[in-house]
């Protein structure tokens, strides 16, 4: 059986400042572990989080969900100055294209 906190989003990346690698857990954006390996960092980061899943259930409060089992659209808006609107929409215009498709294309 999968664990609430297994499927958490966890990332391992060097940090130079620190000279050792973090372990980040996205729902918890607050928490990080340091370890001197990629594997303790990461095994450090999912003890955390499931000690900050445990402590947020004793206490009855909200606990995140993990961001791989929520439902996504597809669809958010995204405010830009006009001016980008207009360069944008002149972008796609002149490749034949809708505005989304073009700039769903910049995304990927």
């Amino acid at each position: 059986m999968v664990k609430e906190f297994d499927r958490y989003t966890y990332r391992v990346t060097w940090s130079e400042g620190d000279q050792e690698y973090v372990g980040l857990c996205a729902e918890f954006p607050s928490l990080s572990w340091l370890e001197k390996t990629p594997e303790k960092a990461l095994k450090g980061i999912r003890q955390l989080a499931h000690q900050c899943v445990e402590d947020l259930r004793a206490d009855h409060q909200e606990i995140p969900e993990p961001i791989a089992v929520k439902n996504y659209s597809g669809k958010f808006m995204v405010r830009v100055p006009p001016e980008t609107h207009r360069m944008l929409a002149i972008q796609a215009a002149e490749s034949g294209v809708s505005l989304n498709r073009l700039i769903s294309s910049k995304l990927h």
